[in-house]
């Protein structure tokens, strides 16, 4: 009976969460039943979205409960198995994360390769971050070749994806990120042809010059004042989709729409919110286009990894200071 050292949320946060809104527990995993197995993650994400489900409100996902163990995207390995279809050794998507053993009847499991790809990556690149880069530029932003393309928290684990996919289609690529190193590993690593420090300088004069021929697509990670400059920017027909506005979710009260948003009407902007569960049908494309691209060593797949569940609540609350370049992991094992 292995012991799991797991982390559960101890309270909900006002604001910006912190360690102490989370409390390291060690449990008893008991042996499989019939029907069961036993899964040791060996990798676990940390993503912005989880801040909302620390919030006791309705939303497109239930809230975590408080005293209870949290959940999130791991990758893990079957170590018994007692259920028809599994065998020990096979490598897993789950979403049990947040915990180094967990006991499973095979639902909600997904196998992975990992010669493919690091096992890492199926959190990532091959992950929801992929999927949610994929089909919030070519579905719900309507991508065309050639077209300009701005990103938000560029060098974060969806941006960086986002960016990379666009300059694949032959499209102008700009971005911002939050330091100087980044705004190098955009340009240099990652290809785009431009990018700026969102800390430094006016916003609407930073875009205006990083796209000088306006935005035909800007993804849109940020918001606040971000969305506020880039609207003035956006060329007629435009399309914002809108992966997450970082920038709001620790805000205690209402924050103000954009002065700008009126410039949706005169542009015919089309702005929209998604979530990347709702785009599964892309699938198969997805897996196609982005493991080709891998494959043939056109993607750049850049990994923040935590070692030690003990230091999950840092990796997590390092994503709100930006500590992160690409996918932030924690390695369990």
């Amino acid at each position: 009976m292995p012991q799991s050292k797991e982390i559960h949320l101890a309270s909900r946060p006002t604001g910006r969460p912190t360690k102490d809104n989370f409390t390291l527990v060690e449990v008893d995993v008991p042996s499989p039943s019939e029907g069961q197995l036993l899964i040791k993650n060996h990798y676990m994400s940390v993503d912005p979205y989880m801040r909302g489900r620390m919030r006791d409100a309705k939303s497109y996902i239930p809230p975590f409960q408080v005293g209870q163990v949290l959940e999130g995207g791991a990758v893990g390995e079957v170590i018994e198995s007692n259920l028809e279809g599994f065998d020990v050794g096979d490598f897993v998507f789950n979403m049990q994360g947040w915990r180094e053993y967990f006991l499973s009847d095979g639902k909600g499991l997904r196998k992975v390769d990992p010669s493919i790809a690091p096992l890492s990556a199926h959190l990532g690149v091959l992950g929801m971050p992929g999927i949610t880069a994929y089909a919030g530029l070519f579905e719900v932003g309507e991508l065309k070749e050639g077209e300009q393309v701005f990103v938000s928290g560029a060098a974060g684990a969806v941006g960086s994806l986002v960016g990379q996919f666009a300059k694949l289609k032959g499209c102008y690529v700009a971005g911002s990120a939050g330091s100087e190193k980044k705004i190098t590993f955009l340009k240099e690593t990652l290809g785009f042809d431009a990018a700026f420090n969102y800390k430094e300088g006016n916003l609407h004069e930073q875009i205006k010059k990083v796209c000088p021929k306006g935005i035909d697509v800007y993804f849109e990670n940020v918001g606040g004042p971000m969305l506020e400059a880039v609207l003035l920017q956006m060329n007629n027909f435009g399309r914002i989709p809108v992966c997450g506005m970082i920038s709001q979710y620790n805000a205690t009260e209402p924050t103000p729409g954009p002065s700008t948003i009126a410039a949706l009407i005169p542009k015919r902007i089309k702005m929209q919110g998604f979530i990347s569960f709702d785009h599964h049908h892309l699938m198969k494309d997805f897996t196609r286009d982005v493991g080709g691209w891998l494959k043939d060593g056109k993607l750049h797949v850049e990994e923040t990894i935590v070692e030690g569940i003990e230091q999950a609540a840092d990796a997590f609350l390092g994503l709100f200071d930006g500590t992160n370049t690409g996918k932030m992991i924690v390695k369990l094992v």
